[in-house]
């Protein structure tokens, strides 16, 4: 069972800084995404960045240039680096994994093909962290 925790949030005045963290603990076999997602309210869940197995990254446009995503093979960890926040960037966060079903295609990982901003297909989600930027 994979099981995955958030921390690093908090608040901060618009042009701040702040890194998210998420450790996955428990057995990931094969290949795997993780991504991060943000929530505001009853809304949609919104994918903000996503990291694969070659440590490609996508990005929403809303946060390109601003945020880096990355990951630290030190205790399972993705990095979430969250630069220039805006109040636009007011949510809950949440990292999320998924777990490549075989067959595995390298070609299709290096093109970002199984690590979309697509929250229904992330099966292990965290509990969330909140960030909070004021104008």
């Amino acid at each position: 069972q994979v099981q995955l925790v958030e921390s690093g949030g908090g608040s901060v005045q618009a042009g701040g800084s702040l890194t998210l963290s998420c450790v996955g603990t428990g057995v990931i076999d094969g290949k795997f995404c993780i991504g991060w997602f943000r929530q505001v309210g009853g809304k949609e869940r919104e994918g903000v960045a996503q990291i694969g197995t070659y440590r490609n990254t996508r990005y929403a446009d809303s946060v390109k240039g601003r945020f880096t995503i990355s990951r630290v093979n030190v205790n399972n960890t993705v990095l979430l680096q969250m630069n220039n926040l805006k109040p636009d960037d007011t949510a809950t966060y949440y990292c999320a994994a998924r777990i490549i079903p075989p067959p595995f295609s390298a070609g299709a990982a290096k093109n970002g093909d199984y690590c979309k901003p697509v929250p229904g297909t992330y099966a292990y989600w965290g509990q969330g962290t909140n960030v909070t930027v004021s104008s």
